[in-house]
């Protein structure tokens, strides 16, 4: 009887930043820069949900893109946020999308999956430091209004 194989699939991480080019994060106002610039002219357009990991010292290790979906939604998968966190060896990390409708109210369903990835991020011992949801005039920040 012949053993079939298991097929592996590779996720690189490449760190194309120079340690001395990172930003640091210091605040929510920080990392809705950083969101609004990377998701640029589709925020009124396409939802679209990112990680950004961090190191120990809350420096950006880059920007990486979930899922992205149509004008109301976009399908969040939990296991690839933290199959690509533990690849670039994040300590923290945030995460944000953005709502093309230009509210900034967090829906039930952005509050239940914050809660889902909280939990399991506690559980690996990665810090979710904050939850932002983007439009072209603001940002809500989950931290900001102690909801995280």
């Amino acid at each position: 009887m012949e053993i079939p194989q298991i097929q592996e699939i590779e996720i690189v991480y490449r760190n194309p930043i120079a340690k001395i080019d990172r930003q640091k994060i210091t605040s929510s106002l920080d990392a809705s820069e950083i969101f609004r610039k990377y998701i640029g002219n589709k925020l009124d357009y396409q939802e679209i949900f990112c990680l950004m990991p961090l190191n120990n010292s809350n420096e950006v290790l880059g920007i990486i893109e979930i899922s992205r979906g149509g004008a109301t939604g976009t399908i969040v998968d939990v296991k690839q946020v933290f199959q690509k966190l533990l690849k670039c060896n994040a300590i923290g990390f945030l995460m944000a999308h953005n709502h093309p409708s230009g509210n900034t109210r967090p829906s039930e369903a952005d509050k239940k999956l914050t809660k889902k990835i909280k939990e399991a991020a506690n559980f690996l011992d990665i810090t979710l430091l904050d939850h932002l949801i983007i439009t072209t005039e603001s940002y809500y920040s989950f931290a900001d209004e102690c909801i995280l």
